[in-house]
């Protein structure tokens, strides 16, 4: 082993092995402590992840001061630059707040253990092998390790039907989309005779160059078997139909979790698999993009419009940003790496990524606050008269419901308006206009949810119960919504330095 890994490549995985070493940590724990002192494990935790951030951040601070972008560890397996460095981050964010909003939630279900928060980091040690993976083979064992710590996450609560019965679709569809998904990166490592993505690229440039700018056929088969499997993760049409099923019946902590983190993690690696990899099919993709754009757009907005259950009704909308993104991947791969319409739609996909884990993670939290011991609260009567009740939690609710619509000047404009202006940028004017159209179409069902709030009398007059795990999510979900809205400049630039030069 010696003779390939070098201390740089454990320097530099850092962050990874801290977090898997508190997920067994906890498993082992757990065993030692009594029902009352479960909560222990959530602080266990969230000490995994503080470490895992101080992990990265001296790892940043290693690249600095080599004055060098980016290194590869692992034998080229890995490559630590600013894009795996901000989404690494991102994952870190989600998964804390995800803990926070966890604590009471479990115990209300009477599902307080500890490998709860064990696969919580696990999931996370796969996110961070997706963002950070420039082989094929890494990237897809990061994938399934998150992929299977979601679907027990999923089916969490063990007791219920619906939660039973959403992991186990979600488990069916998502190992079928993984099989797709390998079928087509067997095809390219036959084409290439590499798993490296850069090997790939060089290997497609040569095609496309002896066949005269055209594709080989087996590059297309093997492009949209890849794009399935990458299409299903982040959960765009035609293959969605897992997530509002999944959404509604995981834990409505997990929930949110996933509608953040793990479609954070399936945009890092769809960008690092067409971008580094794939990036001389562009011709391909992109009109094959633009479609699933315009459908993904279309479902989400118009399924969203008919839903009276809370968490079908965001899974909608999170299916609805994920076309607005795809925009963004329009706008990015429609022209040459280096264009300001390509800065702007890759600076547009990251800035959206950022926003919206705070916005929904927000959003979710409110939705998971109104759980309580003889009320699911995931119907939107079950909001019904909230400011009544909680007045604080519903004033943060309609900040976070205004930020997903996209109004200024809160964190979910910008996160549109880089995506808009990149496809004016490339020529794309028609697109933009729908997603204009869209946009507005988005603050109906939204204003919908609010008009539940503050017009409608609360069923149940008794004042909501908010723990003080929940008040810090909430808290610090409804700041970053704020503040990047506010303050918008230090946060694009911090996005602009993490895109690859």
């Amino acid at each position: 082993m010696g003779q390939y890994f070098t201390a740089t490549d454990y320097v530099l995985s850092l962050p990874i092995i801290e977090l898997t070493l508190f997920a067994l940590g906890i498993l082992l724990f757990d065993l030692l402590l009594p029902p009352a002192w479960k909560w222990v494990n959530a602080v266990l935790a969230l000490l995994g992840i503080t470490a895992s951030a101080v992990g990265v951040e001296r790892v940043q601070a290693a690249l600095q001061r080599a004055h060098i972008s980016g290194q590869y560890a692992y034998t080229g397996s890995m490559q630590v630059d600013p894009f795996s460095i901000y989404f690494w981050y991102l994952f870190l964010a989600g998964g804390a707040i995800a803990v926070l909003m966890s604590v009471r939630y479990l115990e209300i279900e009477h599902e307080n253990h500890g490998e709860f928060y064990s696969l919580i980091l696990f999931s996370l040690v796969g996110m961070m092998c997706m963002a950070a993976g420039s082989d094929i083979i890494l990237i897809f064992i990061g994938l399934e390790l998150m992929a299977i710590s979601t679907y027990v996450l999923v089916g969490f609560l063990r007791t219920d039907k619906r939660s039973n019965e959403a992991s186990l679709k979600y488990l069916i569809l998502g190992a079928f989309s993984s099989g797709i998904f390998a079928y087509g990166l067997s095809l390219f490592y036959g084409l290439s005779g590499s798993t490296k993505l850069v090997a790939i690229s060089q290997a497609l440039t040569r095609l496309m160059a002896a066949r005269q700018g055209h594709a080989d056929p087996i590059a297309v088969i093997a492009l949209l078997a890849t794009a399935t499997g990458l299409l299903f993760k982040i959960a765009a049409v035609p293959f969605h139909q897992w997530l509002p099923d999944a959404y509604e019946g995981a834990p409505t902590s997990v929930t949110g979790f996933m509608s953040v983190a793990v479609k954070a993690a399936a945009w890092a690696m769809l960008l690092r698999i067409l971008l580094w990899g794939l990036y001389p099919l562009r011709t391909v993709y992109v009109p094959f993009l633009i479609v699933v754009s315009i459908l993904t757009m279309t479902v989400g907005n118009l399924a969203a419009l008919t839903q009276n259950n809370l968490k079908r009704l965001l899974a909608y909308s999170s299916i609805a940003h994920v076309g607005y993104m795809l925009l963004g991947m329009v706008g990015l791969a429609g022209g040459d790496y280096g264009t300001p319409a390509s800065y702007d739609g890759f600076r547009g996909i990251l800035l959206y990524l950022l926003v919206y884990t705070f916005m929904n993670l927000g959003a979710f939290a409110v939705v998971t606050s109104l759980r309580q011991r003889n009320v699911i609260g995931d119907e939107i009567d079950d909001i019904a008269g909230l400011y009544s009740r909680a007045p604080v939690e519903a004033v943060l609710m309609l900040i976070f419901l205004l930020s997903l619509a996209g109004i200024p000047p809160l964190a979910g404009f910008y996160g549109k308006y880089f995506i808009f202006l990149s496809l004016i940028e490339s020529g794309h004017y028609v697109l933009a206009s729908l997603a204009v159209l869209y946009s507005v179409l988005g603050l109906y069902y939204y204003m919908r949810i609010a008009s539940q709030m503050f017009m409608r009398e609360a069923l149940d007059k008794t004042r909501l119960p908010v723990s003080l795990g929940m008040r810090v999510a909430l808290g610090v979900t409804a700041l970053a919504t704020v503040v990047i809205g506010v303050f918008p400049e230090p946060f694009i630039r911090t996005v602009t330095a993490s895109l690859p030069r």
